[in-house]
């Protein structure tokens, strides 16, 4: 940028010097030291005027260079202060403008990278269960094979289908979420009969089991999308269901305040290792205790949709041993 070339600068000398010519021609009838002083304070001025006009123009060049190293990836760039008023604000402005396109171009790296590693983590859970299946294929297609036999693989083939459908169905939830494209549809909702919901696919095997269900929720109601929570709640209970062994029970109270709506879920099972706690909402986290069926998104799904309604969920090891859920979901924003 030359200041030379800007047009208004050339429109400013025309206007300024012309006057300034005819001041000084007018000035020579009276007296030629007076036009001479005239020319040079009309000089003075026009070339003091260039002077600051041109270090504020290297000044505005700065600041265009420092802008376009930032956009083409250079993060390291410092935008000098102005001390003009103008061009103070103008750098004030950048730097905000700056620090916005900084996040944004981390918040885009880091959804790049989450999703790589979403997209290897996906191949890497669905991989093992389709490679199972693909082997009882070709089994139950040998020739020598009994039909007891055939009838177990069929059985392992059937449970292998259902675990890789609800991986892909928890995914799929999962990435809605993500993408943030869900529309809850919140209601008031009794909490008894949504807890009691979310547990009727976990009672079958819970009985086999001879596990115990205890549930001491009365008349208390929250505001909350029906469907999800009922994934919520249904994700927590079935993982105190696999980690908690014969005989054991499942307890679920709750409390309501003018804050908040409480639910607290404990089981009797070997609770968490104290290295897992912090990354137990982890999705695709494993934690030392998880079943070798674990897929590890069952709790990170329901964080989020605890989140997503305005909530917070927190793990702990109760004070009997067994895993502790400690669920709040706030009648307020905070």
């Amino acid at each position: 940028m030359k200041i030379s070339n800007n047009p208004e600068i050339r429109k400013f000398l025309a206007v300024a010097v012309i006057p300034s010519l005819l001041l000084c021609f007018v000035s020579a009838f009276y007296s030629k030291t007076t036009a001479v002083c005239v020319l040079g304070i009309s000089v003075f001025l026009i070339i003091s005027f260039l002077v600051f006009t041109k270090k504020r123009y290297d000044r505005i060049n700065i600041l265009g260079e420092s802008i376009d190293k930032i956009l083409h990836g250079n993060d390291t760039i410092n935008i000098k202060a102005f001390g003009e008023g103008e061009l103070s604000v103008l750098e004030s402005d950048v730097q905000k403008m700056l620090v916005r396109l900084r996040d944004q171009k981390d918040k885009l790296e880091a959804d790049r990278t989450f999703l790589a590693d979403s997209i290897a983590d996906i191949s890497h859970q669905l991989r093992t269960p389709l490679t199972s299946i693909n082997l009882i294929l070709s089994l139950i297609e040998a020739h020598d094979i009994t039909q007891e036999r055939r009838e177990e693989l069929l059985r392992e083939l059937s449970s292998l289908i259902t675990k890789t459908e609800y991986l892909v169905s928890v995914l799929l939830k999962i990435s809605k979420l993500d993408a943030g494209t869900v529309q809850f549809e919140k209601k008031e909702t009794d909490l008894n009969s949504l807890v009691r919901k979310s547990a009727e696919p976990l009672l079958i095997p819970m009985d086999i089991k001879n596990q115990k269900l205890n549930i001491n929720v009365d008349n208390i109601s929250f505001v909350c999308d029906y469907a999800w929570c009922l994934e919520a709640f249904g994700n927590i209970l079935k993982n105190c269901a696999e980690h908690t062994p014969e005989n054991g029970s499942i307890t679920v109270t709750a409390a309501d305040t003018p804050i908040y709506t409480q639910v607290i879920i404990t089981d009797t099972g070997t609770g968490f290792d104290e290295e897992d706690i912090p990354h137990i909402f982890q999705r695709f986290y494993k934690g030392k205790n998880s079943s070798k069926e674990s897929f590890g998104i069952g709790l990170n799904l329901a964080k989020m949709i605890i989140t997503a309604h305005n909530g917070t969920i927190k793990a702990e090891n109760g004070q009997t041993g067994g895993a502790k859920f400690t669920i709040r979901f706030y009648k307020q924003v905070v």
